[in-house]
């Protein structure tokens, strides 16, 4: 019996890290802890398709070492844009409002500037552009009555 299980596991591979292509994908993914900016926004395609786009705010911390005469600066605040094209996901982010804690799952891809683009576009630079995997609510923002109390 020692033997077929031994005779089994010797055709795995046993590498744990691999430059060939016998890899079946790779990943870069992003992972948020911050609050909606604003309440999620549903658009469409030039194709008629739905999707939502929200932003995310993150604040740095720790904020950056002191200065040489040790004072330091404020820890920044860094502003995520977001587009989910999931249709069910879609649905739920309608219901997600502005100031919501949330936990996002991101696939994030670099695009290169456009040398064609007037200089002052968006275009002009690059880009990273974050699709939306998966999202979750870790503190609902508070409600408008809970707000004036």
């Amino acid at each position: 019996m020692l033997s077929s299980a031994r005779h089994a596991f010797s055709r795995v591979p046993c590498r744990a890290f691999s430059t060939t292509s016998t890899r079946a994908y790779d990943v870069s993914k992003l992972i948020l802890l911050g609050r909606l900016g604003k309440d999620p926004e549903i658009r469409t395609t030039k194709g008629d398709k739905e999707y939502a786009s929200y932003t995310v705010a993150t604040t740095n911390f720790p904020p950056p070492p002191p200065n040489p005469d040790g004072s330091r600066q404020e820890a920044g605040t860094t502003w995520h844009h977001i587009v989910c094209f999931n249709p069910s996901q879609t649905n739920y982010l309608r219901t997600l409002q502005k100031g919501a804690q949330v936990y996002v799952e991101a696939n994030f891809e670099l695009r290169e500037a456009d040398p064609s683009a007037d200089s002052s576009s968006a275009q002009a630079q690059k880009q990273i552009f974050l699709r939306h995997e998966s999202i979750r609510v870790i503190k609902h923002a508070p409600s408008h009555n809970e707000t004036h109390e």
